[in-house]
């Protein structure tokens, strides 16, 4: 059986020749991405979920700036404006799309029930009536 050093001085994929290869402790990254970097999605997040205060019908109140962000689009609507209608409608209508209820009839063709009611059948043990 050939030693340890024999071994590792094998060349080819995966194994690179050993003066190449690193050190023990060292990063095959050392100026990549720090630990805790976050993504644009966390920090768009986080920064929709930090909270303001408003005033409204006379008093403070403390919401998110993603409710406000909202209410503002929506009061803008309301007073008019085409462009913040449009993004309204627009997200409602993405909104009911994603909740619509799957159609509760079933997909099936006549051919497929017949095929389902057959194997149904013979799993219950009966024999299985054919049209045939």
């Amino acid at each position: 059986m050939p030693s340890d050093e024999k071994r590792d001085d094998g060349v080819g994929y995966g194994r690179p020749p050993r003066h190449t290869r690193f050190k023990k402790g060292q990063s095959g990254n050392p100026t990549g991405r720090p630990g805790g970097a976050k993504n644009l999605s966390t920090l768009l997040s986080e920064a929709l979920n930090e909270r303001v205060i408003i005033a409204e019908n006379g008093r403070r109140r403390e919401i998110s700036k993603r409710q406000a962000i909202i209410k503002q689009l929506v009061n803008q609507a309301a007073k008019g404006g085409w462009r913040p209608a449009k993004l309204v409608l627009d997200i409602e209508q993405d909104l009911e799309r994603r909740t619509e209820p799957e159609p509760s009839g079933s997909s099936f063709s006549a051919t497929d029930e017949k095929v389902i009611a057959q194997l149904m059948a013979r799993l219950r043990g009966k024999k299985p009536v054919s049209d045939d």
